[in-house]
């Protein structure tokens, strides 16, 4: 238990020097200088720069109560950890143990979060899977990446909700559409943005060869309305159709689903999986914005074909990351080079190495 209480006092150690290595001193000064203007008479009169500014004011303010809270809880761990071994209590000791173990991981999480600076990375996420190469294969790839998603998102905290899904004609699914609700959901995903690729033995081939699937992911950020995106509605065309699919509990017979397409650009979002019309014609504007802006911000808005090849196509070469289930099993990420080969702990939603890996070098 000796060890425990190094270990308790080297993360102590280590948190205190991250403090000031991120420059929280500053942190705090921005927070109040934040808080201040808050306080004037004429703040309000700009309604989407004080949007931003009290989204701004909150996470500035919750990072700071993270890092306080974890130099704390590690001091009454030590505390106990000492107790304990003055007294040989095995109860206390094993209390501590458990202690640590979640200061450890909140404190990787804390440390990941600092990494996220972009404007958007506190929103939600959207994200799309669609199949490529692969036919069959890949459908049932796709199929297989939602799963992973939903299993990372829910050990995290974050809550999975299916907007748009389209079945594979044999097996699997050809796209999928999923809202990814937490704080921090974009600024986790947007690193799995790019080609998947799967190597393993098709379940669908009875001579039982080797077989190479591709699927693309797309992560959006989910936007409020205080970002500033202009849509002319004479460039929309909304078609209603009756949802279909697995798609969820609220799928019905009636033509609430809604498919927008963004006419000068080419764009497509569809949503079937709010309760109403108007609710799916909601989110399916939310991401034709996020699109629209992300188009914006590479200052090609006029160049749809360009955005889709920096996307790279759904095929060998393109990948950021392979999945090996056979001959041996291994999962890479190209980027990084980081690996990790039990490959059922990936699929079970264990990406936050990956994640991390990628994040770090930014």
């Amino acid at each position: 238990m000796n060890k425990q209480v190094l270990s308790l006092k080297d993360l102590k150690r280590t948190s205190e020097n991250w403090g000031i290595h991120f420059d929280f001193p500053a942190v705090q000064k921005e927070l109040e200088e934040l808080e201040q203007r808050a306080s004037e008479p004429e703040f309000w009169n700009d309604a989407e720069n004080s949007q931003k500014v009290l989204q701004r004011t909150k996470n500035l303010r919750r990072k700071l109560e993270q890092f306080h809270k974890l130099i704390s809880d590690c001091d009454d761990a030590i505390t106990l950890a000492e107790l304990g071994l003055d007294e040989e209590d095995e109860s206390v000791l094993e209390e501590v143990k458990e202690t640590f173990e979640d200061i450890q991981s909140r404190y990787h999480k804390v440390r990941l979060e600092t990494l996220m600076k972009g404007e958007y990375d506190g929103n939600n996420a959207i994200i799309t899977l669609h199949a490529g190469a692969g036919g069959t294969e890949a459908m049932d790839w796709v199929q297989i990446l939602f799963r992973m998603y939903t299993r990372w998102a829910e050990k995290n905290g974050f809550e999975p909700r299916v907007l748009d899904l389209l079945e594979g004609d044999e097996a699997g699914i050809k796209s999928v559409t999923v809202a990814i609700t937490g704080e921090y959901a974009y600024g986790y995903l947007k690193s799995e943005k790019g080609v998947h690729r799967l190597v393993r033995i098709s379940p669908f081939d009875a001579s039982g060869r080797r077989h190479t699937s591709f699927a693309s992911m797309e992560v959006m950020p989910e936007l409020d309305d205080s970002v500033n995106i202009e849509i002319n509605p004479d460039d929309l065309k909304m078609d209603v159709y009756r949802a279909s699919g697995a798609g969820g509990q609220h799928v019905n017979k009636t033509s609430s689903a809604v498919r927008i397409t963004h006419i000068p650009t080419g764009i497509i979002v569809a949503c079937q999986n709010e309760r109403s019309q108007f609710q799916n014609r909601d989110m399916a504007m939310k991401m034709l914005k996020a699109k629209l802006l992300q188009l914006r911000e590479q200052e090609q808005a006029a160049k749809i074909n360009e955005i889709k090849g920096e996307q790279m196509e759904i095929t060998w070469g393109s990948q950021i990351r392979s999945y090996v289930f056979c001959p041996y099993t291994l999962v890479k990420d190209h980027r990084t080079n980081y690996e990790e080969g039990n490959v059922q702990k990936v699929m079970d939603g264990g990406i936050d190495e990956f994640i991390q890996a990628y994040l770090s070098t930014r």
